[in-house]
């Protein structure tokens, strides 16, 4: 005689379907979108060279050699050197820690933060949103690159500093859109009952609030990265960002204008550099909007 299934012996099966439909779904429409795939890969391979940059680089990228200072490309210097010598090959794999850990920690901060402070403000209400709002709305009312030249000069040009600059400069845009999502999600009916069930303000912030806000706030996030790349390299640029003989692509660009006429290359790669990382991050930023927003799904 066969024994029947029991509810205990389905669900494990149930949900190991639930996680293959669930990976299938995402390959789908992943694979639906050529642009998503390429930035998927940019954003891969410029991860790799962040992580691998000490194992990759050819040279020691703050190696002075004046016997071949502003050396063309070449089989021994693939980007050429610097106007002291230095390998801007290596010195490019090096920049991507600085320029890109920059704005991986800039996006994940401040997401986390302006998503916590924004989700609190559309539950407690009151005074606390009040006060929440017009300081975020006093931030906003600055332009973003001006009010993080201004704080970056304040605090000391490093690049530290910069990614606080930019951090700071960046909540108030989740804050907004947390509490927009908190304002419209206090109002289902199992807040209400949890309210009714005697849970407090931090366990439906935490456990009903933010879980339900994360989609948007994700994809606010993917779309942050490459622009707080561009931002830390404007600041290096402008000299208020990685200071020497830190390898960072904005600095690089700036120092290698003095010999863009002459030494095309300065400039040249680090600029590609930018450029690529930046385009893959926003691809991807992209894919995952349309992967999250429920609109696409049927389609």
């Amino acid at each position: 005689m066969t024994t029947p299934l029991t509810p205990l012996s389905v669900a494990p099966v149930a949900q190991t379907a639930g996680w293959r439909d669930r990976l299938s779904f995402l390959r789908y429409q992943i694979g639906r979108s050529p642009l998503t795939i390429a930035g998927l890969a940019i954003t891969c391979i410029v991860l790799l060279c962040m992580i691998f940059a000490p194992w990759l680089a050819p040279h020691d990228p703050n190696a002075v050699n004046l016997a071949h200072r502003l050396a063309a490309p070449s089989a021994q210097y693939w980007f050429g050197t610097d106007e002291v010598g230095r390998d801007l090959f290596s010195r490019v794999l090096h920049g991507s820690q600085q320029s890109v850990g920059v704005g991986l920690f800039v996006a994940f901060s401040s997401c986390l933060i302006g998503g916590l402070l924004g989700c609190m403000s559309g539950v407690i209400g009151g005074r606390f949103d009040s006060l929440i709002m017009r300081l975020m709305d006093i931030m906003l009312s600055v332009p973003s690159l001006v009010l993080i030249m201004a704080l970056t000069a304040a605090l000391g040009p490093s690049l530290f500093n910069a990614m606080l600059a930019i951090t700071l400069v960046r909540i108030p845009f989740y804050v907004r859109l947390a509490r927009g999502q908190a304002l419209s999600i206090r109002q289902m009916g199992y807040v209400k009952a949890a309210q009714t069930f005697g849970a407090g303000r931090w366990h439906i912030v935490l456990w009903h609030v933010a879980r339900n806000a994360t989609p948007p706030l994700l994809v606010q996030l993917s779309l942050d990265i490459g622009a707080a790349i561009l931002m830390a390299s404007a600041l290096g640029f402008i000299g208020l960002g990685a200071q020497q003989p830190t390898a960072e692509w904005g600095a690089m660009v700036a120092t290698g204008r003095k010999y863009i006429l002459d030494q095309w290359w300065y400039s040249t790669f680090p600029g590609l550099a930018i450029l690529i990382t930046a385009t893959g991050f926003n691809l991807l930023g992209d894919g995952v909007r349309d992967l999250l927003d429920p609109r696409q799904q049927g389609k």
